[in-house]
Order: structure tokens, then C-alpha cells, then sequence
């Protein structure tokens, strides 16, 4: 490339499209919301497990985003950022939904998904379902999406080791909610 000409916009690092943003450029946001759109939108829908909810709290994320990307002080990833953001926006709505009695969800099979496959991919998201808050997040982010421990710590604004002892929580109820654990039967909620 040579100098004094501007990379094309597609090939700027994350903190490069904020920097642009923040100096006023109509383009550099929505290159970010182009990378980071999808992976935001499964934390969100694995973090509130409902497909509109996820949808809304990764708007609410981005509008945030948009709006105080001149807080975004570079002591960690714009991702880790984006990605407190979001989670942020999935807690908050949680927390002002008023709790209702809901139908059972059932997702549609992938045509090429085995039957069994389905059904166990259905137990689990029932049993995620029955975590606290905290133990979710953290095992969506930590096992789900491959966050490493320390940015996830991050993102949810946790010591790393609560992150730890969330998961090692989170999994073990897991494993009795999925009637894996040797000895125990399932706790069922009523």
C-alpha cells in the first residue's frame, strides 16, 4: 500500500473503525456492525433465549455502542467491549421483563440434523434455561463462544475467578439437569 493513501475501509482493525467513528466518518460503524453482527446476535440469543429479545438487545447494544464509542477507552478489544455491551443490553432487558407464563419453544430441525441430535440440543437448552443469570452468561460466553476466562471476566464485569466458579457451577447443574451426574437424578422445577 503505499503512504498518504487510505486503506479501504473493509481491511481497518476494530480500534481503527472506532478511532474513524469517533472523528465523525459515516462509514467505519457500520463496518463494525457488519463483523460483529452475527457473533453478537448468538451471544444475545443464547444469553435470553428468544430469537426478538436477542434481536432487540443486539439493537439496544449497537445504539449504545454508536452513542458512547468516545467511552471506548482501548484497555481491551473493541469485541470484549462490544461484547459487554450487548451482554449488558441482554441483562437489562431480562431484568424489566415482567415474568409471564410462556409456551414451550421448539426449534425446527436443520433438515440434515439427526432426531436425536435435536432432542438432546432441545434438553440442553431447557437445562441453560434453569441456570441463574450469572452461571448462564458465563457458560455461553466461556463454552459456547470460546471466550477466553479473562475476557469474559471482563465483558460481564466480574473478577476471573467468579467467572470460574460460575461455570464449574454452571456445568455441574448442567450435568445434574441432564441427569448426567452419576448417583443423582435431575432436580425438577415445578
Amino acid at each position: 500500500m503505499n503512504p498518504g493513501v487510505a486503506a479501504p475501509i473493509a481491511e481497518l482493525s476494530d480500534r481503527e473503525l472506532l478511532a474513524l467513528h469517533v472523528a465523525g466518518d459515516d462509514h467505519a460503524f457500520a463496518e463494525l456492525f457488519r463483523r460483529h453482527k452475527d457473533r453478537m446476535w448468538a451471544v444475545a440469543l443464547r444469553t435470553v433465549r428468544d430469537p426478538e429479545l436477542a434481536a432487540d438487545c443486539v439493537q439496544d447494544g449497537f445504539i449504545a455502542a454508536f452513542r458512547r464509542a468516545d467511552s471506548f477507552r482501548g484497555e481491551a478489544a473493541v469485541t470484549t467491549w462490544l461484547h459487554r455491551i450487548v451482554v449488558n443490553a441482554c441483562l437489562d432487558r431480562l431484568r424489566r421483563r415482567k415474568p409471564t407464563t410462556e409456551l414451550p419453544e421448539y426449534e425446527l430441525a436443520d433438515r440434515h440434523d439427526h432426531h436425536a441430535s435435536t432432542e438432546v440440543r432441545l434438553d440442553i437448552q431447557e437445562a441453560l434455561a434453569r441456570l441463574p443469570e450469572g452461571q448462564r452468561a458465563a457458560l455461553v460466553l466461556v463454552d459456547m463462544h470460546a471466550v477466553p476466562v479473562a475476557e469474559a471476566a471482563v465483558i460481564l464485569g466480574v473478577a476471573e475467578g467468579t467467572i470460574k466458579s460460575r461455570c464449574a457451577r454452571g456445568r455441574a447443574a448442567l450435568a445434574q439437569h441432564l441427569g448426567l451426574t452419576p448417583g443423582l437424578r435431575p432436580v425438577h422445577e415445578d
